[in-house]
């Protein structure tokens, strides 16, 4: 047969299993309301070995492992349906429209701000560049900022999550599984790192260089090519600037923010530290209630899913279905279990988008997945 004769012979192959697929798929619609009426779970472990088996059969040995991938895929396409039907009008609905509803149209210009560490640091500089006025209280940790906003001592919380250069802040990650809470908004900040000393330092001077231990991470390069400082972690850039200003150490420096020469009566010793001119880190900012505003384009979820083959991919599956752009996936040890995860998905979604809080509302309500914490909808700047 010549080419343009197959494709016309596939074409017609297609159009039956197209036809065939809207039969299944309709047909899962009718499972679902069947599971409403019984209460039974979305999946049924047995009833998919079962099918699996059949369709390996069926197909012949030639085709065993593509069988059994189309019908995995087809029952996965199947759940989220039956999911979204099921989870239709329920409770996560109400939330979002409640938070839509009593969400005003613009972000305050004035807030109270609670960051972590001490006046020039980065999250200082986050929670100016997100509050156009913000009253800011500073706090040791990031275990302390959580609180603040969860007891109602903040309005607003701004916490670092991700750096471009090395990767995610767990600590902050950890931490989101413990507190209630939600995200209302991001900021990707521009980090320009430098080296402060006292006046009269110079660098081959130094012994001792101390910073975040995610700055000094992102610093590697200079730190390599300075054996003789040792890098000493501080538990904040600019804590670490302002303890330097207040001793008399003449062979000790910080990487912090430009901000804090002036701030701390500081010397730069040398511009631009960082390993990378595009070093990038994303806060975001915590409320204790839900707030989603007219430009939420981001979603962030907790998921815990049960310690079973594949059920990381059908969740994945879930998402392609709907369309729907996974940016992050961050997988997280659950203490006190055996190799089990807690996994954070940022999504390019909106919920009050119709078709996405369908899809996130037949999560919320699937009893397959075990926990299901709506972090926020919202923008990022």
């Amino acid at each position: 047969m010549k080419l343009p004769d197959i494709r016309k012979e596939i074409d017609a192959i297609d159009r039956e299993i197209a036809r065939l697929f809207v039969r299944r798929m309709k047909a899962s619609a009718a499972v679902a309301e069947a599971k409403r009426v019984t209460g039974k779970a979305v999946l049924d472990p047995a009833r998919e070995r079962e099918v699996l088996a059949w369709a390996a059969a069926a197909v012949g040995p030639d085709f065993e492992s593509e069988g059994r991938l189309l019908f995995a895929t087809l029952m996965s396409l199947s759940r989220g349906r039956q999911r979204r039907l099921l989870a239709s009008g329920g409770d996560f609905f109400q939330m979002i429209e409640k938070a839509i509803a009593e969400t005003p149209a613009r972000f305050p210009t004035r807030a109270t701000v609670a960051c972590p560490g001490v006046e020039g640091g980065y999250s200082q500089q986050a929670a100016t560049a997100l509050v156009q006025t913000p009253s800011i209280l500073y706090f040791k940790d990031f275990n302390a900022v959580f609180s603040a906003v969860e007891k109602g001592m903040c309005d607003y919380g701004v916490l670092p999550v991700e750096n471009s250069a090395v990767g995610s802040v767990t600590q902050v990650y950890d931490l989101m599984a413990k507190h209630d809470f939600k995200i209302v908004q991001a900021k990707k900040l521009r980090i320009r790192h430098v080296l402060l000393a006292r006046k009269g330092v110079r660098i081959e001077d130094l012994r001792e260089i101390s910073s975040h231990p995610h700055a000094l991470a992102q610093c590697s390069e200079f730190l390599q090519a300075h054996p003789n400082a040792r890098a000493v972690p501080a538990s904040n850039t600019a804590a670490a600037a302002m303890a330097l200003a207040k001793s008399d150490r003449t062979d000790a420096a910080v990487i912090a923010s430009r901000e804090c020469a002036a701030l701390y009566g500081l010397d730069v010793l040398k511009e631009d530290v960082s390993d990378t001119t595009s070093n990038y880190t994303r806060f975001i900012l915590i409320s204790r209630k839900c707030e989603i505003y007219p430009d939420a384009s981001k979603v962030s979820l907790m998921l815990s899913l049960p310690h079973r083959p594949g059920a990381l991919a059908d969740m994945l599956m879930c998402f392609a279905a709907a369309g729907v752009n996974l940016t992050k996936l961050e997988s997280r040890p659950v203490l006190g279990t055996d190799f089990e995860f807690r996994f954070v998905f940022d999504l390019e979604a909106s919920p009050r988008d119709p078709s996405v809080a369908e899809l996130l509302a037949g999560l919320s309500a699937d009893p397959s997945v075990e926990r299901f914490v709506f972090l926020g909808g919202y923008a990022e700047h």
